[in-house]
């Protein structure tokens, strides 16, 4: 089969955030980070689904019996219409009125359906405590004793409670009465009862509180009777003290007689300020007089004398003074002038008059606004007082009336059997239990045991500090990985492999021979793959001497270096593959051979390199170095320089040479033996090795200038571990199928000497 390279690139886990700023938005990068997402979950569900679903068993299982072996209950529900709540006292038209519900009215009421007195009145009515479903146990009955709180009676209540529901219908006045009982003839007499008496109950209060205001309202009455009969008689004797007859016809003449003399005293007012203001204009300006009188008859003197000036002055130029028409016309003008002197006086004279009649008038109207005024002020007086009286003996009469007509109503209304509660829906017996039900608490149980198991599944997946792909690995110690070894499941069909040894067989022994007994298995492709990257870690020279070592113990270092030196071996090379644990060896006990001729021999001086060498039949370019006799002193030994001159000979006879060590973190063997090769192949068990222990591991390496060629992820369940989907399942088993003709086949493994 030709050689295939895998080639890993380091990218972020899908469940990390790589960076602080948000990247811009795309489309594909968005839908490939949602996919990578899906995919890691669905990865943890695959990884834990044993614990999903022994969880989500268990919680159905345990709910299963549960529901089997409870006793049916049933219930009975009766529906209540709860009006709003009408006054107390209320006519008869008031009964048929309908007020808004009220929320806290309808709470108050729920409340009330479920207090102690109607439950213990029910309890009592259907005699409950001889039934045998509310039957109290034997201590209850023992600390009953008369004289003392009523041990009985409480815990009757208590249970009658218990198996009570009330709740109100959303947005509506109806209130749903529900009881459960194993008898469904019991659920249904004690939802009835209980809205009767509910009922009974709530009529009882209304007709007592009726009841109660009817006497407090006779007892009121008498009181406001006295109180009218005072206010009238102190009404009347104020108007007999103050001779009133009819104050309000009286007071209504007054203040319009004021309104009119008030508007009069204001036209006078504004007459005597006009009359005034012309008085001073004609006695500052006498020229002006006709003008601001407005009089004709001395408008025409002065337009006449201006004629006959005229004429005057022209004859006086033409003729002399002393011509007759001369001295006609200045005779005339004289005339005139003595007219318009005594015609302005006279119009002073009038305006002067006018002023001093309207000023008198003001004055007169004055006095007349003041004395009304005074009267008026007497009359509010005697209205004010008046008033007060009145409105009090008024108030006492409705008062007296109203409560007198509501007496009589109440008397009424108390006969009348009116309640706000009605049973919209009695109750009907149950055919159906209400629970359990086992259908929906089966189905609830698988729902929630699943939710529960995926939880437990995140919260182990979260608590995991394993590795468990090889991108953890890679991000973890940045080197890359060089194969990734799946699960050898089938490795316990083959039949146990005979050497010429002890004949024994150590667990590794099927899973080591993997490559030479199951070459065409997805596992032998595996570590041909590792042979591979490995050949290409150093490219153009692969590494000579290798050493495999791991973290800790039981990771697969020893099937590992066998597989892979057989695949080696496979290309014709001369390969050795040496045991380097010398505290507890496994490829002699994979192998089957004999442990007494090794490298702790070898390195003690008590056999040759030639006497500890072995060499498989089966592959014959394999040989192997096994570890030999346990040492006392292995670390000394592999520090000594016997072990690395013994390796400057085996370079220049063997291609390539393998060395299998202890555990890196448990011993200093391997941190010795990484010195003297080329390069070293870090084994992880996939889901068992911690990120500690490689990041310790990989630390030490480095210290000590060891150069770490890559990581083997081993173990891993290809299956479920998200490497391969359906077609790797389906050639998966196509390669099983392979494996199982040809193991039968194949021949047993012996070593010679």
């Amino acid at each position: 089969m030709p050689d295939n390279q895998e080639l890993y690139t380091a990218r972020p886990h899908p469940l990390e955030r790589t960076s602080v700023l948000p990247p811009p938005f795309d489309i594909e990068v968005h839908a490939s980070e949602m996919h990578s997402y899906l995919h890691a979950y669905w990865h943890i569900l695959l990884a834990r689904r044993w614990t999903i679903l022994t969880t989500a068993f268990v919680v159905t299982t345990l709910v299963a019996i549960l529901s089997f072996r409870m006793k049916p209950v049933y219930q009975a529900t009766a529906r209540l219409e709860v009006e709003a709540e009408t006054p107390q006292i209320q006519s008869i038209n008031d009964l048929y009125r309908q007020i808004p519900s009220d929320d806290a009215f309808l709470g108050t009421q729920i409340q009330v359906l479920q207090t102690d007195n109607l439950a213990w009145r029910t309890v009592e009515q259907l005699r409950l405590e001889e039934n045998p479903d509310f039957a109290p146990p034997q201590q209850v009955k023992v600390h009953t004793i008369p004289g003392k709180p009523d041990v009985l009676r409480d815990w009757l209540i208590h249970s009658f409670r218990e198996s009570l529901n009330v709740e109100r219908v959303r947005d509506s006045r109806v209130v749903k009465v529900s009881f459960e009982s194993t008898n469904p003839n019991v659920a249904v007499q004690a939802a009835n009862a209980l809205a009767n008496n509910y009922i009974e109950y709530n009529f009882h209060r209304r007709y007592d509180a009726t009841r109660q205001a009817s006497g407090w309202m006779e007892q009121q009455l008498d009181e406001l009777k006295a109180k009218v009969e005072k206010s009238q008689q102190a009404l009347v004797d104020y108007e007999r003290q103050n001779a009133i007859v009819d104050v309000n016809d009286r007071g209504d003449v007054s203040r319009q007689k004021l309104a009119d003399l008030s508007k009069d005293l204001t036209a006078a007012q504004s007459d005597v300020a006009e009359k005034q203001s012309l008085y001073q204009l004609v006695q500052s300006n006498p020229a002006q007089v006709a003008l601001l009188a407005q009089n004709e008859l001395l408008q025409r003197l002065q337009e006449k004398y201006a004629d006959i000036q005229a004429q005057y002055v022209d004859a006086l130029g033409q003729y002399g003074p002393n011509f007759p028409k001369v001295v006609r016309l200045r005779a005339q003008v004289s005339e005139i002038q003595s007219l318009i002197d005594q015609e302005r006086k006279r119009t002073v004279e009038r305006v002067q008059h006018d002023y001093m009649a309207a000023l008198g008038r003001q004055k007169l109207l004055e006095a007349a606004v003041a004395k009304d005024k005074v009267e008026v002020g007497k009359l509010d007086q005697l209205l004010i007082q008046h008033n007060i009286l009145k409105r009090e003996s008024d108030s006492n009469q409705q008062l007296y009336d109203s409560l007198l007509h509501r007496l009589k109503d109440a008397t009424v209304s108390a006969g009348l059997r009116a309640t706000n509660i009605h049973i919209v829906d009695p109750p009907l017996t149950p055919v159906v239990p209400v629970r359990p039900r086992k259908s929906l608490n089966i189905a609830i149980a698988l729902l929630v045991g699943v939710i529960l198991g995926v939880t437990l599944a995140f919260v182990q997946e979260g608590l995991d500090n394993s590795i468990k792909t090889a991108e953890d690995a890679e991000r973890l110690i940045a080197v890359p990985t060089l194969a990734v070894i799946p699960l050898g499941g089938s490795s316990r069909k083959l039949a146990p492999a005979h050497s010429p040894g002890n004949g024994k067989l150590s667990p590794h022994g099927a899973m080591g021979l993997t490559v030479l007994r199951r070459p065409s298995s997805a596992l032998a492709e595996s570590f041909r793959t590792l042979r591979t990257s490995l050949l290409l870690s150093t490219a153009p020279r692969p590494p000579q001497c290798v050493l495999v070592t791991s973290a800790q113990a039981g990771e697969g270092k020893t099937c590992t270096v066998i597989n892979l030196g057989t695949a080696l071996a496979q290309r014709g090379d001369p390969v050795l593959v040496i045991d380097g644990d010398l505290r507890r060896p496994g490829i002699t006990g994979a192998l089957g051979l004999s442990n007494e001729k090794g490298l702790s021999s070898f390195l003690t001086g008590a056999h040759s390199l030639e006497e500890a060498l072995r060499q498989v039949e089966a592959q014959p370019a394999l040989w192997v170095l096994p570890a030999g006799p346990i040492a006392p002193n292995p670390a000394d030994l592999l520090s000594s320089s016997t072990l690395e001159s013994a390796l400057q000979e085996l370079r220049k006879r063997f291609k390539y040479v393998l060395f299998d060590s202890p555990p890196m973190l448990v011993v200093t063997d391997a941190t010795i033996l990484s010195t003297l090769v080329d390069g070293v192949i870090l084994i992880v068990e996939s889901g068992a090795t911690s990120r500690g222990a490689v990041a310790r591991t990989h630390r030490v390496l480095g210290s000590v200038g060891a150069r770490v060629l890559g990581v083997v992820m081993n173990k891993v369940d290809l299956r479920h571990d998200g490497y391969y989907g359906y077609s790797y399942r389906h050639y998966y088993s196509h390669y099983r199928e392979e494996d199982t003709d040809q193991v039968t086949q194949r021949p047993s493994i012996t070593v010679s000497s």
